[in-house]
């Protein structure tokens, strides 16, 4: 068996994740993303194409794309006779998960909230510490990063699967999944203000904009974040 795939490391952020996130952006392509992140075993373009009720040859253009960007991985298996070797897709190491995380994150998350809400604290005290986490996430980006490309690769990372519309000296960000939102529907006030005080911390550090307005779940879905450049 052989692997075959680019020497992209997505964990680095100046790796090319904007073309990840246009990758994405196609209905199909985001369809064959979301079945390879549920298996549990690489799969075979028929695989896929029986899965999704698709011909063969156009998922197979799709996963040559995401491969070429980064989001896949290939392994080939010789299959000892006459024909093609047999090509198995899988999520490249640090793709981004777009919320299909292992069930313990969720579990532990939500004791954490039960706790913080047992505790008496409110939505502006974990603002607080989110926004010192955004400060540090921004801080290994290179000075001078465009803060709305930085903000939609972070988000992206934490599975938010952003999207932006750009205005005239202002941008929309509006995050169509969110990767808490059973938890945000029981503790609204906690989850969104964390997920606030992250894209705050994350633009106000890197300079050359700020955020006006955050519209969490309760007020607008999917929730979004206005950012207006200085």
């Amino acid at each position: 068996m052989s692997h075959d795939g680019p020497e992209i490391d997505l964990t680095d952020p100046r790796a090319p994740r904007l073309d990840i996130l246009k990758a994405l952006g196609d209905n199909t392509r985001y369809a064959i993303y979301l079945e390879l992140a549920r298996s549990p075993i690489p799969l075979a373009t028929a695989d896929i194409a029986e899965i999704l009720g698709l011909h063969v040859n156009t998922v197979r253009p799709h996963l040559e794309r995401m491969r070429e960007v980064g989001l896949l991985q290939v392994d080939t298996e010789a299959r000892g006779g006459v024909g093609r070797p047999q090509h198995r897709y899988s999520l490249a190491p640090g793709a981004p998960s777009l919320g299909l995380e292992p069930s313990p994150y969720p579990i532990l998350t939500g004791v954490l909230l039960q706790a913080a809400a047992d505790a008496g604290l409110d939505g502006s005290e974990l603002a607080d510490a989110a926004r010192a986490q955004g400060r540090a996430d921004a801080r290994r980006w290179e000075p001078g990063t465009d803060p709305i490309d930085a903000l939609m690769i972070e988000q992206a990372r934490l599975g938010f699967d952003p999207a932006v519309v750009d205005g005239e000296g202002c941008a929309t960000v509006a995050f169509a999944h969110c990767p808490f939102r059973s938890l945000a529907e029981s503790y609204p006030d906690l989850v969104c203000s964390v997920h606030c005080g992250l894209v705050e911390g994350l633009v106000d550090e890197l300079g050359d904009a700020e955020v006006t307005e955050f519209h969490p779940l309760v007020d607008r879905t999917p929730c979004q974040v206005e950012v207006v450049r200085r």
